[in-house]
């Protein structure tokens, strides 16, 4: 086993597991329980092979830490939105509650604004379901959420004082450092406290994690506007459409979207610097593929082409740069370009962000949103610690925070993937995507 993949536990599991006695359906019902082995979830077949990992694998033990009807928990969802976000905290309440017994459960508000109620006045959510049987229908969060930091003496006091056993923490990679922190904190509290992250961010660029929930959603709803782009394009001579979608520093609902549909021409992401102008340029094989097909649609990632840009140096409340919007930039190039050359376009700009993100899960998501959620329960009725559930090669495993806030996950432009789109779009031209 490699020591950074090692899984922290809070002590000894001495409860046998309640959940043949609450999950039953027949008396015969006998739960498949999983062991503390390591399991093979990446590299080669060899089993000799250095490049092979082992993780440890997700799914409920016959033995647990924490007794279920003593146990106090709390789920908070941190960051921005994320289809699915819902469907977890419906799968986490109807483990507890029908799995394992649990009767203790709290909706923490607004993120971590909702730990300091004397600062912010928030009230807490009783959760059971009733309460979130239908929650899946719905865009965003029931509990709220929120960015920043809040003080973290303040978190360990509020669930010192509440008892709080068990810690559901949804949220990016800013939250899964903040989870870290509070699981720091709450030690000089002398709280035995299980902090379990499931790791949300709809760009899909969290280490270790191969793809992050939501991600399917907003690939679903980035085509709608991606096939919007389209039909204005073609609806006018040399029309352009262009879609701005949503990544930071990667660009895979970019590049997924893009592949998905086959509309798109020219496709930008973070990952790749692109020029302008010139033998290689972007406005030269636009000024081409307008003359030759008399429309274009080109889909770019938020985080894409910043250094063509003046940087305002600021910082948003979780603290990342603010980024200037490359759609518009694009835009105001693209029209300059072809004014100059006194040939006639038309620009059609689409901004489906925020409306791709705040949409309920897709099918595929409510399924990976569920299993995400037993298996965060699983692991935390066990008494793991500092870690997230995670897919990796068709296996669920335990990650520890260390690993998946490491370093942000992006695209392999030497890929097969990164080519397929290059083959997709046909700008394997433009200067740097190869």
């Amino acid at each position: 086993m490699e020591k950074e993949f090692f899984i922290k536990n809070l002590g000894e599991c001495k409860f046998d597991n309640p959940r043949r006695k609450h999950g039953s359906v027949t008396d015969d019902y006998v739960p498949i329980y999983v062991s503390e082995e390591f399991v093979k979830a990446c590299g080669n077949a060899s089993e000799s092979d250095a490049s092979t990992l082992y993780f440890q694998e997700a799914g409920p033990r016959e033995k647990i830490f924490f007794d279920p009807q003593k146990t106090k928990v709390a789920i908070v969802t941190c960051g921005g939105l994320c289809p699915g976000l819902n469907d977890v905290i419906r799968s986490i309440v109807m483990e507890l509650w029908h799995g394992y017994g649990v009767r203790d459960i709290v909706g923490i508000p607004y993120g971590l604004e909702g730990f300091v109620p004397e600062k912010y006045g928030h009230e807490l959510l009783q959760l059971t379901p009733d309460f979130v049987s239908t929650i899946y229908m719905l865009g965003g969060t029931i509990l709220g959420s929120s960015r920043g930091a809040q003080n973290f003496d303040d978190i360990a006091n509020f669930l010192y004082e509440r008892g709080i056993n068990l810690l559901f923490i949804l949220g990016g990679d800013g939250t899964m450092k903040a989870a870290k922190a509070i699981s720091a904190a709450v030690k000089e509290h002398n709280l035995t406290l299980s902090v379990i992250g499931v790791p949300k961010t709809i760009d899909n660029d969290i280490n270790f994690v191969e793809q992050s929930f939501g991600f399917a959603t907003a690939v679903d709803e980035a085509t709608k506007a991606i096939a919007a782009a389209h039909t204005e394009a073609v609806g006018m001579n040399n029309g352009i459409g262009i879609v701005k979608l949503m990544g930071r520093e990667s660009g895979f609902i970019a590049a997924h979207a893009t592949v998905s549909l086959s509309l798109v021409n020219f496709v930008l992401v973070p990952e790749v610097e692109f020029s302008l102008y010139g033998e290689g340029g972007l406005l030269p094989a636009l000024e081409e593929r307008l003359i030759q097909r008399h429309h274009a649609v080109i889909v770019v990632a938020e985080g894409a082409g910043q250094y063509l840009m003046q940087e305002t140096g600021q910082k948003d409340s979780s603290g990342n740069i603010i980024l200037q919007d490359i759609g518009q930039y694009l835009q105001k190039v693209i029209k300059a370009y072809f004014k100059d050359r006194n040939f006639p376009a038309v620009i059609k700009y689409i901004d489906p962000s925020y409306m791709v993100r705040a949409v309920p899960a897709n099918a595929d998501d409510r399924v990976y949103c569920g299993f995400l959620g037993r298996l965060a329960v699983d692991a935390g009725m066990c008494g793991k610690t500092e870690m997230v559930v995670s897919k990796l090669m068709g296996r669920y495993v335990h990650l520890p925070f260390d690993i998946v806030t490491r370093q942000r996950r992006k695209l392999d432009i030497k890929s097969h993937y990164w080519h397929s789109v290059l083959a997709a779009t046909g700008q394997g031209n433009l200067k740097g995507m190869l």
